[in-house]
């Protein structure tokens, strides 16, 4: 981190088109400036990452207010919502059949983000403290959504693509499948040639996290070229969540 300030951090929802428009410019500064990737509505111009389903989404913010700044967001799309706007937006990648046919509540979670001088501290811990009391309000049991690697090279991302599919794949029932013409298979070697110290540093820490609070990923990826990314689905059913899950995550036990 390169703060000179101690932060002070508030957690809200985004209440109108200014605070709207302050989640979609820190996402264009991950997500285009820093990370190389695009999308047909993304307006450059004016310096904002956005698409169809931001009007129908819920985004919570984390402002640190000794800076006035939004520093970190993330977007929720519950189910009914998802109706409104004709489809999850992961249903682009992902046959969502299993999860639809659990007949339990669904929340998607989607573009989060922090600005990189609030990385590796206490910002991702409010923002997941205010994920948590959203998930309880609307009593949400399954959350899922696409998490990315940088880039789109699937040899280069091999290891730790095999060890998500080995140790985390979902069970069956909640098994989602990429789709085509851009699904790839995750398990790309056996399980026994894995170095599993060196495929952990290629995860990103944002699944690593979903992973330490019992996630588990779809069958396959999903080569994201607009995004440069490639992405696997993630899964939590809130209700396997152990205590010390909960308290990690933030939710009372």
């Amino acid at each position: 981190m390169t703060l000179i300030h101690a932060p002070v951090f508030r957690v809200t929802l985004a209440r109108g088109d200014a605070d709207l428009r302050a989640a979609q410019a820190l996402r264009y500064d991950v997500f285009v400036r820093e990370l190389g990737g695009g999308g047909p509505l993304v307006d450059h111009a004016a310096g904002v990452e956005q698409d169809r389903f931001d009007p129908f989404s819920d985004h919570l913010l984390l402002t640190d207010e000794v800076a006035d700044r939004v520093v970190g967001v993330y977007r929720m799309l519950p189910a009914e919502r998802a109706a409104q706007a004709g489809q999850f937006y992961s249903e682009d990648e992902y046959d969502l059949a299993p999860l639809r046919a659990s007949g339990r509540r669904l929340l998607e979670l989607g573009r989060s983000c922090l600005h990189a001088d609030y990385r590796g501290g206490e910002a991702m811990f409010h923002l997941w403290n205010g994920l948590a009391a959203y998930v309880a309000q609307h009593r949400i049991d399954i959350m899922f959504g696409v998490a990315s690697f940088h880039g789109t090279d699937v040899a280069a991302l091999a290891a730790p693509l095999s060890l998500l599919h080995h140790r985390h794949l979902a069970p069956a029932p909640l098994r989602v499948r990429a789709k085509p013409p851009h699904a790839v298979a995750m398990d790309l070697m056996p399980e026994a040639r894995i170095d599993r110290r060196a495929a952990m540093i290629q995860i990103p820490a944002l699944i690593k996290a979903y992973l330490r609070l019992g996630g588990v990923v779809g069958q396959g990826a999903y080569v994201d070229h607009a995004f440069n990314t490639t992405d696997v689905c993630l899964i939590m059913d809130t209700a396997a969540m152990s205590e010390r899950q909960r308290r990690i995550y933030g939710a009372a036990p």
